[in-house]
């Protein structure tokens, strides 16, 4: 969200925009803000120790009524597949505003994966009243859902102008950082770079003790490649993830990163195996080849188009592909170069565009 705040604060004469954050993911969020320039105009700051989803939604709820009331949007933005985003839609929809969504009309139509964020977007086009769709099979999965055409429109992903615009700050002479040098300091120069990440629900148990297995292999057969795995937080990653792969040497096990910090890491990555949704679509704009850790995907527009492969959680699977794209040239060369589907970086303008023009 945050080029497309930019791109609505380009015209304050038209249009007067307020930031509201929930905090759900405090040090994530900071750091972004951080880096982006943003100051929130409110700030509800509910993160709190043993946070579950009951709780979460209820107090998101409840903690956006005095802002809805003081500020009394038109138009409500927001954004994806969160618990914020649903508790927001409905909050914004008690209040009577517009309510948008923007990168709307994913789906994996498995309610269950990812859980929660699957229902979480489905209950959010039911509220939505504009639906700013990032590709046409998202726009046609929300046409299905007898979304009116007229209020389904396909803009690109906004995540790609926010990564455009990352690159550009942290590859720059001028931009210092004291994380991605500490990065350097642990990494053999001139080494294929592999960044691994993880923290998906329906992987915990098994499916992370098979990530690591194939890790493993990919490590020993291939010694000269180094491996970077920021590990997530939960105790159910953390516990198998240095189990298993805290003494191998070309494997670099490290706290999760700031923002600015794995963009630089994307940007300079040779390859990228993770399980997460919004990487599906960012490394292919940097031409990075990604191997998702997942057996279904909301993102099939970069499976269609050859940008990633699903290769789950098995072992085989992600050990062959890895080294494929390690050892066959021409076959990275194909997945690196494919066509992104997910937009040019002017999905914000668009959006700004649309709304101007009611």
């Amino acid at each position: 969200m945050a080029p497309l705040i930019k791109e609505f604060n380009k015209s304050p004469e038209k249009f007067d925009t307020r930031v509201c954050v929930t905090a759900q993911h405090r040090e994530m969020l900071d750091q972004v803000l951080s880096f982006f320039e943003i100051t929130p105009e409110y700030d509800l700051d509910l993160m709190k120790p043993n946070q579950n989803l009951f709780t979460l939604t209820s107090d998101i709820i409840i903690g956006l009524r005095p802002v809805l009331e003081d500020f009394s949007p038109d138009y409500v933005y927001i954004h994806g597949d969160t618990t914020t985003t649903m508790a927001a839609s409905l909050a914004a929809f008690y209040t009577g505003a517009t309510v948008c969504h923007v990168e709307a009309g994913l789906r994996t139509f498995n309610k269950k994966s990812p859980f929660p964020e699957e229902m979480n977007r489905c209950v959010t086009s039911v509220v939505a009243d504009i639906h700013f769709a990032p590709t046409k099979t998202s726009e046609e999965n929300l046409l299905k859902e007898n979304k009116l055409p007229e209020s389904v429109i396909v803009t690109g992903n906004t995540v790609i102008d926010a990564l455009r615009l990352s690159v550009d700050k942290v590859t720059s002479p001028e931009f210092k950082h004291k994380e991605i040098e500490s990065i350097k300091k642990i990494l053999r120069p001139n080494r294929k770079l592999i960044l691994v990440t993880g923290h998906r629900r329906e992987n915990h148990g098994q499916g992370f003790i098979d990530i690591c297995k194939a890790l493993k292999t990919i490590a020993k057969n291939h010694p000269d490649v180094e491996i970077i795995y920021p590990v997530h937080l939960n105790p159910n990653v953390q516990k198998p993830v240095y189990e298993l792969l805290d003494d191998i040497k070309n494997i670099h096990l490290i706290a999760p990163l700031s923002y600015p910090s794995f963009v630089w890491l994307m940007h300079k990555s040779y390859l990228i195996i993770t399980d997460s949704g919004g990487i599906q679509e960012e490394a292919p704009s940097l031409g990075k080849p990604v191997l998702v850790l997942r057996d279904t995907t909301e993102r099939p527009e970069a499976v269609a188009s050859g940008t990633v492969l699903l290769v789950g959680t098995d072992v085989d699977k992600i050990t062959s592909e890895t080294q494929k794209l390690l050892t066959d040239q021409q076959h990275y060369k194909e997945m690196s170069s494919r066509h992104n589907p997910y937009g040019d970086g002017t999905a914000c303008a668009k959006i700004v565009e649309f709304i101007d023009k009611l």
